[in-house]
């Protein structure tokens, strides 16, 4: 996925530019369905069922001891019981280095063959750029988090665009979706009506250029996409802009709020990560070093909520801004006390006025950071429960079964289409194919044509002619040519047929 912010001055539109992902989000079982209905001959509809579940079976096996192998290596580095089996082995800390090495590169392998990709630093800025539910600054405790690991295998194996905080913790995403929330959200538009009105004073007041200094320096501050136009469209090739996917991110930043319609209920909206995945490890002791890997697995992730997922968070306290705020409102408010009792006349109304004033605004302050404070508690407490997925082995064994049900899909479209539509050079066949999926499905992919036709030809089914073009054997001739599998055999001696 690649992102872009794009905003529309006038009417406050923030839309993100998704570039579209490899992975087919159809399930199996719907495609082959869908597939074998297209087909005309009864007879020939069963021998595609029956090559569908030969295609899965042959996958299946293929990848069978190399996932074997894969988990084994996990149950040596379990956070549970890892530790006792490393010391029932009795292994060398150079052994158990090699051995942990072999286990990130089985991981990231799995990854990239289930379509998830590394989060870069444009990518998490960009989705970081606005404000959904969290609303405080959230950072990681490195303290608490091992260096040395992910340091080791990237220093191995090379990747464009790793995130700056590639040697403590890695975030994988895959899929893109939508949430959106209905609320009246009124502390929301009270806060939001209370900002605008401190930024004119700090405009009027000339301390503006002050808030920004110590904004930029604030960590992980989330700014407005429209600050840097070039770094929001830095990363979306031209020649793809017309086949992304464009969603709108509404948030009550960019709404016309007033006292008006401080009572009515609104709808926002933002993009969601659909599937995230986080690799660490704690920090250890040195005369205890920690051997456990940590690989956590999440859901439909709000992208500007997305330091949920983050690990060992520290717990949040009032912003910089929010102190600057505090003196400030107690420089004005004083100053404003001290004329008001130096006039010839003071009046002991507009004293009291303006110390209520500003301490309602120092409440207002920080009853807001209690309630952000409880909705980030909150949001924890769903992200357990709610968006958690899965971890540890169970993460691995949904990888794992990722992969074989992808590659079957992207076999099975590839040979329907030179099936159905002859000869294709590999460009013909990658786009037919994608055509396929949004013609009876609706849904878009950027099919992995490669692949798919590797796996064609090491099946034995696909051929290419003297000018490079691809072709299938018939449906009869392909299930012949994979034979009876074992699962097949299996079948039929438990039915007895």
């Amino acid at each position: 996925m690649e992102d872009k912010v794009m905003k529309d001055k006038k009417k406050k539109k923030e839309v993100i530019r998704l570039e579209r992902e490899s992975v087919i989000p159809i399930l199996k079982p719907k495609l082959i369905m869908t597939l074998a209905n297209l087909i005309e001959h009864g007879s020939d509809r069963t021998e595609f069922l029956k090559l569908c579940k030969r295609i899965e079976y042959t996958i299946r096996a293929w990848y069978l001891l190399q996932f074997e192998d894969f988990m084994q290596l996990y149950s040596l580095f379990d956070p549970v019981h890892g530790a006792q089996k490393l010391e029932q082995q009795h292994l060398s800390p150079e052994e158990i280095d090699t051995l942990e090495q072999n286990f990130l590169a089985y991981l990231f392998q799995v990854m990239d063959k289930s379509n998830f990709k590394i989060a870069t630093n444009e990518e998490i800025e960009v989705a970081l750029s606005g404000q959904y539910r969290l609303n405080l600054p959230i950072t990681v405790d490195e303290s608490k988090l091992d260096k040395k690991l992910l340091n080791r295998y990237f220093s191995e194996h090379h990747y464009d665009n790793l995130p700056d905080f590639a040697d403590k913790y890695v975030i994988f995403r895959r899929g893109i979706g939508i949430d959106r929330t209905t609320g009246y959200f009124f502390m929301e538009k009270v806060d939001m009506l209370i900002a605008r009105m401190w930024g004119k004073l700090l405009q009027w007041t000339g301390l503006e250029k002050l808030r920004s200094k110590l904004s930029k320096s604030g960590k992980r501050h989330k700014k407005d996409p429209s600050e840097d136009p070039k770094e929001n469209d830095a990363f979306i090739p031209e020649r793809e802009q017309d086949q992304d996917l464009c969603v709108e991110r509404i948030r009550i930043q960019n709404m016309e709020i007033s006292f008006r319609n401080l009572l009515s209920k609104i709808t926002i909206q933002e993009p969601t990560f659909d599937r995230m995945i986080v690799l660490y490890r704690r920090a250890g002791k040195k005369e205890n070093p920690e051997r456990g890997i940590y690989v956590k697995h999440f859901k439909n992730i709000p992208m500007a909520d997305m330091e949920i997922v983050l690990p060992e968070k520290k717990n949040p306290g009032l912003t910089p801004m929010d102190w600057v705020k505090f003196l400030i409102s107690a420089v004005v408010g004083l100053g404003a006390v001290i004329s008001s009792l130096q006039m010839p006349k003071n009046d002991l109304w507009v004293v009291i006025a303006i110390l209520s004033t500003l301490i309602g605004y120092c409440a207002k302050t920080y009853f807001t950071f209690q309630q952000n404070l409880a909705m980030y508690q909150n949001l924890i407490t769903q992200s357990m429960y709610d968006k958690q997925l899965d971890s540890g082995k169970g993460t691995l064994l949904h990888l794992c079964d990722d992969v074989i049900q992808q590659e079957v899909k992207e076999v099975i479209v590839s040979f329907y289409i030179l099936m159905e539509q002859g000869k294709a050079t590999t460009q013909d066949l990658d786009h037919q194919c994608e055509e396929l999926i949004k013609e009876e499905f609706g849904e878009s992919c950027n099919f992995d044509v490669d692949d798919a036709v590797y796996k064609l030809e090491k099946l034995g089914i696909v051929a290419r002619d003297s000018i490079g073009r691809y072709y299938c054997v018939g449906l009869k001739r392909a299930n012949e040519i994979i034979g009876t599998t074992t699962e097949e055999l299996v079948l039929k001696s438990q039915t007895g047929h």
